[in-house]
């Protein structure tokens, strides 16, 4: 057994695999049916997907680890009152594990739609379940289960890869055939030529050479099909802060809720290394934790969640709003949220392109501050985000130099400008850009600063740089269906536009939250807000159009004191 496993079994095996009582089974039976497994059977197979939560009532099932190469253990026997599952249960998405029957096994299989009404029924109970889902999800990343990622380390084809499924909370296994003989053996038994990698072998036994997240994502069953018949009450266009606060209330709350990412969910949010003025979190939290958490709780409440799935238009009118996938798929909703907050500013460099995603980053995540270690780190911006960045990589990195169009002190909150000032690996360069990047290969060697007043150049040695320079709107991709935006891309919302609702844009029906929004406050607390706000608006939207009749029995919005 690895010894990661070991380790989190050692601290948390009670609450991962805890062992319910007679009375609790029973309770928990009543939402699922039984069913027998003889002896030796395959009760589910990685990269397919399993029946649902499968309550053990008697006999011994074995759950074991694989990654599509044959190879695994066994992570746990679960016997009477265990279950087996983690999180891809909630959504009946593949599994990522085996399950044996090691004997006869009896069970109660709960499939995902009543695994979602128990967690809501039985409070308790539902409690000790998600927090096993969870923390089994956390098991298997840490030992990296899953699928194989094999390709040179620092290539930039599988930093994107590695980068996609960490921010989508899937484990994975990543080798280099210069250093790891597996690797070497895949890479020869299917004839892999260097312009083929990375590869990926899949749980189900595929293999994708060079692939698009797309391409694996539905190897691995992160996405599927979508129903063209089902109409939702509200689609929402973004996973990050906002528009998962916008599931987690409209699905608590009733309705039926689509959320649609183009890349993972989280967003910007999500790169953040340690959020430390999001109220609740004294000690600070980092943006991958308290999105996973977000992401975890709107499945609870039933939300489906298509990631990656890139939307490419919105057509309104008189009837349902259709919002158009790239897939060539279209989704029916009664409203649409869009919080599809904003895409990174590139630099306006040469040669830029060189090195974006092997030596260029635009987010500071474990993965980023394991390449840096010991290395020379320029970073340019002059945001919070730039400062919890500079933050975390200077704990790692041999030197940092931050630059900075403007003093610290107007742009940054005062707390990260007094940490950073009290790091002695960071150096501060204060009224200067980014003029030029030199090295070869994708291998950044060093960059040229320009002093804006004057014009002086200096050279920096730098083998990483990070941007943090702000973002743009991602609404290039309504401004044919008529929503009015701002002079920035922005879209206006409410008053500004004459809209019946709060948050609402000049489309009826149709409503924008968190960065996207025009005048919004960059925070993820604002976001939030606007999250939860939006999902009032859209109950009285409904209410007040005939074709919601049908769903006016939802549970309406509580006072937040009730919250």
């Amino acid at each position: 057994m690895p010894e990661a496993r070991e380790s989190l079994i050692a601290t948390r095996g009670a609450q991962m695999f805890p062992r319910l009582t007679d009375e609790e089974i029973a309770r928990l039976s009543r939402f699922g049916e039984p069913r027998g497994y003889p002896k030796g059977a395959f009760v589910a197979r990685a990269g397919e997907v399993a029946p649902g939560l499968l309550l053990i009532l008697s006999g011994q099932l074995e759950i074991r680890e694989h990654d599509g190469a044959g190879h695994g253990s066994t992570i746990v026997v679960h016997e009477r009152g265990n279950f087996a599952g983690e999180l891809a249960q909630l959504s009946g998405r593949p599994s990522l594990v085996d399950a044996v029957a090691l004997t006869n096994v009896e069970t109660v299989v709960i499939p995902p739609d009543r695994l979602r009404a128990l967690l809501i029924a039985e409070a308790a109970l539902g409690e000790q379940i998600m927090r096993a889902l969870i923390l089994r999800r956390v098991g298997l990343i840490e030992t990296g289960s899953g699928p194989i990622i094999v390709g040179p380390e620092g290539d930039a084809g599988v930093l994107r890869l590695v980068n996609f499924l960490r921010r989508n909370g899937y484990p994975y296994q990543q080798l280099d055939p210069a250093t790891d003989s597996c690797a070497r053996t895949l890479v020869e038994q299917f004839e892999v030529v260097p312009e083929e990698l990375p590869i990926v072998l899949c749980p189900n036994g595929n293999l994708l050479r060079k692939p698009s997240e797309d391409q694996l994502a539905r190897c691995v069953g992160l996405v599927g099909p979508v129903d063209p018949h089902k109409l939702y009450d509200v689609v929402v266009v973004g996973a990050g802060p906002s528009g998962l606060a916008t599931a987690v209330y409209a699905g608590s709350e009733g309705l039926s809720v689509l959320v649609i990412d183009c890349r993972s969910f989280g967003g910007q949010a999500g790169a953040s290394a340690r959020i430390e003025n999001y109220l609740g979190f004294p000690t600070g939290i980092s943006g991958m934790a308290l999105m996973g958490r977000a992401f975890s709780q709107a499945q609870k409440f039933g939300v489906e969640i298509l990631v990656p799935e890139e939307c490419v238009k919105l057509e309104c009118g008189n009837d349902p709003c259709h919002v158009l996938l790239a897939t060539g798929e279209r989704v029916k909703a009664r409203s649409v949220v869009l919080a599809t907050g904003a895409r990174y500013r590139r630099l306006d460099v040469d040669r830029l392109d060189e090195f974006e995603g092997s030596s260029v980053h635009y987010w500071a995540s474990p993965l980023e501050a394991d390449l840096c270690a010991e290395q020379d780190v320029v970073l340019v911006g002059g945001g919070n985000s730039a400062g919890q960045a500079t933050v975390f990589l200077a704990g790692r990195a041999r030197k940092v130099t931050l630059v900075a169009r403007r003093p610290l002190e107007q742009t940054m909150s005062s707390y990260l400008v007094e940490r950073i000032r009290a790091l002695p690996n960071v150096d501060v360069v204060i009224g200067c850009e980014i003029a030029e990047l030199e090295g070869s290969d994708g291998e950044l060697r060093g960059v040229t600063i320009r002093e804006r007043d004057t014009g002086k150049l200096i050279r920096k040695a730098a083998r990483y740089l990070f941007s943090f320079i702000g973002a743009e709107p991602n609404t290039d991709w309504v401004q044919s269906s008529g929503i009015r935006l701002d002079r920035q891309g922005f879209v206006l919302t409410g008053e500004e536009v004459g809209a019946g609702y709060p948050l609402e844009t000049s489309r009826g029906g149709v409503f924008a939250v968190g960065d996207v929004r025009s005048g919004s406050v960059k925070r993820v607390a604002s976001s939030v807000g606007d999250g939860a706000q939006v999902v009032a608006a859209i109950h009285k939207y409904l209410a007040e159009t005939a074709e919601a009749q049908p769903i006016q029995t939802a549970m309406q919005p509580q006072p937040a004191a009730a919250e």
